[in-house]
């Protein structure tokens, strides 16, 4: 499953970068005051990483219903790893004193169970991120848009997401919005309402 959560976090990733693009867009500029001041910038600091923890995390965005739906194919993957193993095993133990052909054909049915592990392995992780995708994508959408409303409400002029910047050293803890932004967005976006919505 490990997998599985690596492709949720980086399909993740990817719909935050493109909701920071389109936030991004070219607004009215306006005139600085004569005396030269700049507006006052209030930045923020937010570790996206954070959202998909399934204890205190967003909880629309807990991925337990479709990793459910792939149990059944990780349990058969693990299943058809747990033949091949054993297969080489008695392969190793009995080729010095079994005939050459007979250890030909145990070779070929590894190599077999080999190549429709992979295929199956291939198979399952192309449908689950298009399933997550489905389910997830349009919790994506809403959490950018409420981090651009967070943004708004709070008079933050930038957020930058930690996971994605390596130049950041140390920080005060008081630019973590983090953990406030998960509690508004869970208080305003109930789990259930995500399974309310039509499939």
């Amino acid at each position: 499953m490990k997998i599985f959560r690596a492709i949720a976090a980086v399909a993740f990733f990817a719909v935050i970068t493109a909701a920071s693009i389109r936030a991004q867009q070219p607004r009215p500029t306006t005139t600085a005051p004569a005396t030269g001041a700049l507006a006052d910038t209030k930045i923020a600091l937010v570790n996206t990483e954070e959202f998909v923890d399934e204890k205190t995390g967003i909880v629309r965005l807990v991925m337990k219903a479709v990793n459910g739906e792939f149990q059944p194919r990780q349990t058969e993957l693990t299943g058809l790893q747990a033949q091949i193993d054993k297969l080489t095993s008695d392969l190793q133990k009995a080729a010095s004193v079994q005939d050459p052909k007979v250890s030909q054909q145990q070779q070929d049915k590894i190599d077999q169970l080999k190549k429709e592990q992979q295929r199956k392995g291939e198979d399952a992780q192309a449908a689950y991120q298009k399933r997550l995708q489905e389910k997830l994508g349009p919790v994506y959408d809403e959490i950018g848009k409420a981090l651009d409303a967070y943004a708004k409400a709070h008079g933050i002029t930038l957020i930058l997401d930690v996971t994605k910047i390596q130049g950041i050293v140390s920080a005060s803890e008081s630019l973590d919005i983090t953990r406030a932004f998960i509690n508004e967005f869970n208080s305003k976006n109930p789990a259930t309402a995500s399974l309310t919505q039509p499939e």
